[in-house]
C-alpha cells in the first residue's frame, strides 16, 4: 500500500510540472522570431518535457508579421514565438491573435503581459554594445562607454547595427533613443552616427557574428550572443552605455484560428513555468528569465543592477510604423 501511495505521489508531482492538457503526440506549429539556435534549444526542451512535437519556421519580426497577416483567413501556424512585445500589441489590434491566460499568467509582472491575455513575454534581455578588443587596439581607438561615444570619428565604418525595417531589435534601439533624448534629437543623433555604421543588417543578431570575428569593431544589439561569444573565447567585451538601455521582452501569442490550440496553450503554459524558464540557462541561451526562482547563467550581471530606460510597450507599438518610416526617410538616406 505504501509503495502504491508513493507511486501516485510521484505521478502527481510530474503532472503538476507540465500543462494539464499537454498530451504526448500533439503537434504545434510555430513561427519563431527568436534566433534559430536558441529557438531550437528551447522548443526541443519543451518537447522533451511534454511530449508535444514542435514544427517551427524561422522568420525575423517583419517577415513573420507580414506572413501571419497574409495568412489570417487560413492560418498556417499556431503560435508566434518571439519578437518584441510591441509587435504582439499590433497583432492584437489587427485581430490576429487569441486571448489565453492559463495557470501561470498571474505570476507575471504587469510589464510582461497584456492584461487581457493576448500576449505575454517569456524572457528579457538588455541592449548593449560589444567591442572587439583586438580591433580597437589595431585602430588605436578607445572603448566606448556611452551612446555619445559612438559618434567618435575613430569608429568610422566600424559599427554594425540592425535595421528597424526588418528587425524588432533595431526598433527597440530607435524607440529607446527617442524616449531618452527626445524624438528630434534622437534622429539627429542617428544621422550623425550613420558615417560610423558599416552596415545595417536585416537580422537583429547579425552584428554579434561580425564583431566576434573582427569584421567590425563595435556591434549593438541584445546581449545573449555577446555573452556566448565571450564564453567561446572570442576577444569581445560587453559594454552597457552609461545613459541607460531599454530591454527587450519578447512575447508569445496564440494565433487566431490556430489548428492545434491545445498544443499552443501547452507551449504558453510551459514557458511560464519555472521549469521552462530555467531551460534558458540550462541550454545556454543566455536569456534573462522573467520569473523569480528560475536559473540565471553564471557571469551574467543581475538584471536589476543595470540602468534601464522605462518605456511603455503600448506606446512603442503604436508609434512603430511612424518612427520606422521616419528612420528610412532621414537616417537610411545618409548612407
Amino acid at each position: 500500500m505504501k509503495k502504491i501511495v508513493l507511486v501516485l505521489m510521484a505521478s502527481l508531482m510530474v503532472c503538476a510540472a507540465f500543462p494539464a492538457f499537454a498530451k504526448p503526440g500533439q503537434t504545434v506549429i510555430v513561427y519563431s522570431s527568436v534566433d534559430e539556435v536558441s529557438a531550437k534549444k528551447i522548443l526541443d526542451s519543451f518537447t522533451a518535457d511534454t511530449g508535444v512535437t514542435v514544427q517551427f519556421v524561422q522568420l525575423s519580426t517583419g517577415p513573420a508579421y507580414a506572413r501571419i497577416k497574409a495568412e489570417s483567413s487560413n492560418p498556417q501556424a499556431d503560435v508566434w514565438f518571439g519578437a518584441p512585445s510591441e509587435n504582439h500589441i499590433i497583432a492584437k489590434e489587427d485581430k490576429l491573435t487569441l486571448a489565453y491566460k492559463g495557470p501561470g499568467f498571474d505570476k507575471l509582472g504587469k510589464e510582461f503581459k497584456d492584461p487581457d491575455g493576448y500576449w505575454r513575454s517569456f524572457y528579457m534581455n538588455p541592449m548593449a554594445f560589444a567591442v572587439n578588443k583586438e580591433v580597437l587596439t589595431r585602430l588605436g581607438a578607445p572603448k566606448p562607454a556611452s551612446w555619445a561615444d559612438l559618434l567618435n570619428p575613430a569608429y568610422k565604418g566600424q559599427i554594425q547595427l540592425p535595421s528597424p525595417q526588418s528587425s524588432g531589435t533595431a526598433y527597440n534601439m530607435v524607440a529607446s533613443l527617442v524616449v531618452m533624448m527626445g524624438e528630434d534629437k534622437a534622429y539627429d543623433y542617428m544621422k550623425k552616427l550613420a558615417p560610423n555604421v558599416q552596415t545595417y543588417t536585416s537580422s537583429g543578431t547579425a552584428p554579434s557574428k561580425a564583431v566576434q570575428v573582427g569584421q567590425c569593431a563595435i556591434a549593438v544589439q541584445f546581449t545573449p550572443a555577446f555573452f556566448e561569444a565571450i564564453e567561446k573565447g572570442f576577444p569581445v567585451e560587453v559594454v552597457f552605455p552609461k545613459e541607460g538601455v531599454w530591454f527587450e521582452a519578447p512575447a508569445i501569442s496564440i494565433l487566431k484560428g490556430a489548428k492545434n490550440l491545445e498544443g499552443a496553450q501547452a507551449l504558453v503554459d510551459w514557458l511560464e513555468s519555472v521549469k521552462g524558464q530555467s531551460s534558458f540557462t540550462e541550454k545556454q541561451t543566455y536569456f534573462y528569465p522573467v520569473l523569480a526562482g528560475a536559473k540565471l547563467a553564471k557571469g551574467m550581471p543581475d538584471f536589476d543592477s543595470l540602468k534601464t530606460i522605462d518605456i511603455n510597450p503600448i506606446w512603442a507599438g503604436e508609434q512603430k510604423k511612424r518612427l520606422v518610416d521616419r528612420w528610412v526617410q532621414e537616417v537610411l538616406t545618409v548612407k
